[in-house]
């Protein structure tokens, strides 16, 4: 046998197979990348299959995508120093949330005894950092197609075209709403406050940007299909009024920055995270991960968390495997397959219910939730828990 486990032994893999890598990881976003450095950084030989992961069809150019990174997401990239400086990683102090009635609920950090409720991070400069380390990691090695391993780790995302081969299905929800994204400038400083609407045009949120003293946000529009498509198309002055019947005169004037970006939204899962593939198709174990295995309605601002939570969980299975167990041990990865499917039931459940809630349009289920909401926010230890499970604590 040859060294590879931490400097112990390489453990052999399913089959004749003869590979110089141990993971082949196929889907270079970032999912990916964090996967193959912590991965490397554990003495595992990993491919890294250079296409883009991602859904190429909510591209805008420039790139208008900003994340809600949770504690343990800023731990995971902390873990391969890849997270980004203060500007590029906005702090989230206090976050407000408003119904179309005016009903309110509040977070605060301070009152938390934390020092950042997540972290606002620009995504364009976390795949450069992401793109940077992986480049300098000599245990990496980036093809342009998939290469024979033990282990083959999908992070394509949600489109994946290789969970698509595997016959994979997608229990999938399709809502009525579709999301547009865009960076906006207001006329005063955000002061690390993060804001939330829900109003009868959808749900709109404000994501601050720029570091302490910055005057951006990310915006992420949720509404039905057709209004999107308007909003898409209107002239810069038409969307930015129709932007402020919502958010006006919270936040001020807000002219857009940069383009925007449309998709539609959907609540998904897949059936099997994990597998062998068949003779026919190569050796080895397959495994989902990030988009390609799930995705969340954006208002809860879990998906990417999600993704890492994905990273997480399997390096702690193939790092702390026993000695004389393959990575393509299926045990190991079934351990994998149940625990993040029981943590997505939670967070993509809660997303889920969320949705469906205050998308409803009937008066009644409206007050119900207004009260709902105004109850909640006097509720301390509620309150506190539901934030740190956000916040991944």
């Amino acid at each position: 046998m040859a060294p590879g486990f931490e400097g112990a032994w390489h453990a052999p893999t399913m089959g004749p197979m003869v590979s110089s890598f141990d993971i082949c990881i196929r889907g270079a976003g970032i999912v990916g990348r964090t996967l193959a450095l912590h991965l490397a950084a554990h003495r595992l030989r990993v491919a890294l299959v250079a296409s883009e992961a991602g859904d190429t069809r909510i591209a805008a150019s420039p790139d208008v995508r900003a994340y809600a990174l949770n504690h343990q997401s800023r731990a995971l990239l902390d873990g391969v120093r890849c997270w980004p400086d203060g500007h590029d990683a906005t702090p989230v102090l206090h976050m407000a949330v408003t119904s179309d009635d005016g009903a309110q609920v509040h977070f605060d950090a301070h009152a938390l005894g934390v020092e950042a409720l997540n972290w606002i991070v620009d995504v364009p400069v976390l795949e450069q950092q992401l793109a940077q380390a992986v480049q300098f990691q000599p245990l990496i090695t980036t093809v342009q197609t998939p290469q024979p391993a033990a282990l083959t780790v999908v992070c394509e995302g949600r489109f994946s075209r290789t969970r698509d081969d595997l016959h994979v299905d997608m229990d999938l929800v399709r809502y009525r709403h579709h999301a547009i994204a865009a960076r906006v400038h207001a006329e005063t400083p955000h002061m690390q406050v993060a804001r939330q609407w829900f109003h009868q045009d959808g749900i709109v949120a404000l994501l601050p940007l720029g570091g302490a003293r910055g005057q951006g946000y990310a915006l992420v529009w949720s509404t039905s299909a057709e209004r999107a498509s308007d909003l898409a198309l209107a002239s810069e002055d038409d969307f930015c009024d129709a932007l402020a019947s919502v958010t006006h005169p919270t936040v001020g004037t807000l002219r857009l920055s940069g383009a925007r970006a449309r998709w539609p939204l959907q609540h998904g899962v897949a059936r099997h995270w994990s597998g062998v593939f068949r003779a026919d198709r190569g050796q080895g174990a397959w495994v989902l991960a990030g988009d390609a295995a799930h995705q969340v309605h954006p208002l809860a601002g879990q998906g990417l968390n999600l993704g890492l939570g994905d990273v997480a969980e399997l390096v702690r299975q193939l790092t702390h495997r026993d000695y004389w167990r393959p990575v393509n041990d299926m045990r190991l990865l079934r351990r994998y397959e149940r625990a993040r499917k029981t943590e997505f039931a939670w967070i993509g459940g809660s997303g889920d219910a969320l949705q469906l809630l205050f998308s409803h349009p009937g008066a009644p289920v409206q007050a119900a939730r207004s009260w709902g909401m105004r109850g909640f926010d006097r509720t301390a230890p509620l309150k506190s828990w539901v934030a740190r499970q956000a916040m991944g604590q």
